[in-house]
């Protein structure tokens, strides 16, 4: 997000109140200048306004520059701004209009901006970069943020990790109030400086809702309001023929939109790299998904591979960070999801990982004085469990699908408990087990015990007789799974892709 210099202040710092409330800010027309309030200037300048006050405002500017306006309150006479001859500027349009207009009139009228490659642009980048371009020649700057509302009405809008910042936007009370927006709304707009006794930079015009006109966003629904239905459109994973993770969980516990599932794995069995393999898989293959990658936890070096190898929307919390900030992030991050699902858009979060956020919220909260095996207090599972109940399938278009990670056999209590809480909660579960791991058999999936409820809902009718065939020849081999993997692994890389291996099942045995 583009931002302007830092203004110095710290991060974490308390909100304050930095414009004013009853400031009135149009969507379609510039903001007038109030009257000051007769602050005391650095230069003890004063002036006599048209209506015979006086003012502390500019008797002289500080630069020697002359005033040109006619209402004495400095600036240009002839209506232009002080960034450049710019030409008579383009009339104003919003993102509504730019949006009916048909690609090669609003190449054309890109062009005539001068914005550079503008026929390879996507449609969306092309007409964000337009109202980059109105927003400069107006002397604003064009930027955006994650909302987050404080309890007094008014909001910030946060930079790309959710969390404070000194470059964070002040929203008005009045804006929140006019365009509906919600915690969580991704807002794009036109921004100023702040002025000399403010801290933060000011959001003067509302240019877009999580990509959305405005006025379309404020008659969405609310996502309490959606009705949650099982999954029943596949995300398929299958890449190429050596990702053999994504072959396995296509076949086992294959992944809906609005599937809430657990990845269980006990330490070192490699549930970051199947987690970076779905992530490739989603990507690849749905590219109208809205990724997201929540890292709680995590170490700084896995974040930035994570950051580098993944085609998605990356928000971490490495361990070495306050656990109020695990929280916030967390926080932020499902009421951003939330947001993109009341508009019909398909997100997917994967979250590395659930226990860690559980146990932040259990030393973040206020203890209720009563506590758990294992040191739990209870009040700190909700949170984590409001978190991934949110995954959903909704009839009105949307979906939430969270795949998360959960920790077992670490030696400790509390992450036992934790998983108890949360086993029985999701609709797909993929279990990594310890002993492929130490033979170094990778992906370390316990096929017997990963499934996905309803899987009939995923798979098309002769797909599923192939996969239920599969299972049962799988049982054969024995061993409580690890030499029917170890097999399944095997025939897998003699095969180019998941269709040609399960037409092999029909005339041999694995």
């Amino acid at each position: 997000m583009a931002r302007g210099p830092s203004r110095g202040r710290p991060a974490g710092a308390a909100p304050e109140l930095p414009n004013d409330e009853s400031e009135q800010i149009e969507r379609d027309d510039e903001p007038q200048a109030r009257p000051s309030r007769a602050e005391t200037r650095p230069d003890a300048r004063t002036d006599v306004r048209a209506d015979g006050q006086q003012d502390a405002r500019a008797d002289g500017r500080p630069d020697g520059r002359p005033d040109g306006r006619q209402d004495g309150r400095g600036g240009r006479s002839d209506g232009r701004h002080d960034r450049g001859e710019r030409g008579n500027a383009p009339p104003t349009v919003n993102i509504a209009e730019l949006e009916r207009r048909p690609r090669e009139e609003l190449i054309d009228y890109a062009i005539s901006l001068g914005i550079d490659n503008a026929a390879a642009l996507p449609r969306q980048e092309l007409v964000f970069r337009v109202l980059q371009d109105q927003a400069e020649r107006q002397g604003n700057i064009f930027s955006g943020g994650v909302l987050s509302l404080v309890d007094d009405g008014f909001g910030f809008l946060r930079g790309e990790r959710l969390i404070p910042g000194p470059n964070d936007v002040y929203v008005s009370q009045t804006q929140v109030r006019r365009f509906g927006l919600r915690n969580g709304d991704y807002v794009t707009g036109q921004v100023r400086q702040p002025k000399d006794s403010e801290k933060y930079y000011g959001l003067l015009r509302v240019e877009a809702v999580n990509g959305l006109d405005p006025e379309e966003a404020k008659r969405r629904p609310y996502f309490e309001n959606l009705t949650p239905i099982f999954p029943n459109r596949q995300l398929h994973l299958e890449t190429d023929a050596v990702e053999i993770g994504q072959r396995i969980v296509d076949l086992f516990a294959p992944i809906g939109r609005g599937q809430r599932g657990l990845i269980v794995s006990p330490p070192k069995a490699g549930k970051t790299m199947l987690l970076k393999s779905i992530a490739h898989g989603i990507s690849m293959n749905n590219p109208e998904v809205h990724l997201m990658v929540l890292l709680i936890g995590e170490r700084p070096e896995e974040v930035t591979d994570m950051q580098r190898s993944v085609r998605g929307e990356v928000i971490a919390s490495t361990f070495d960070e306050p656990v109020e900030d695990h929280t916030r992030v967390a926080e932020a991050a499902i009421e951003r999801a939330r947001r993109l699902v009341e508009g019909g858009t398909d997100v997917v979060i994967l979250l590395d990982s659930i226990t860690r956020l559980a146990r932040a919220y259990n030393l973040a909260i206020p203890t209720s004085g009563r506590t758990l095996s294992g040191g739990m207090d209870p009040i700190a599972l909700y949170p984590p469990k409001r978190f991934f109940g949110s995954a959903r399938n909704t009839e009105e278009g949307g979906s939430l699908t969270i795949i998360a990670t959960c920790l077992v056999e670490t030696g400790s209590r509390m992450d036992d408990v934790i998983f108890e809480e949360f086993k029985g909660t999701g609709n797909m579960e993929l279990r990594l087990d310890r002993r492929l791991a130490e033979k170094r058999v990778y992906p370390a999936i316990d096929i017997f015990a990963s499934s996905t409820r309803r899987e009939d809902l995923l798979f098309d009718e002769e797909t599923l007789r192939q996969v239920w065939l599969l299972r049962r020849m799988a049982a054969m081999v024995g061993d409580q799974g690890t030499d029917a993997t170890e097999r399944v692994v095997e025939r897998l890389t003699k095969t180019k892709n998941n269709g040609e291996f399960l037409n092999t099942l029909k005339s041999e045995v694995i």
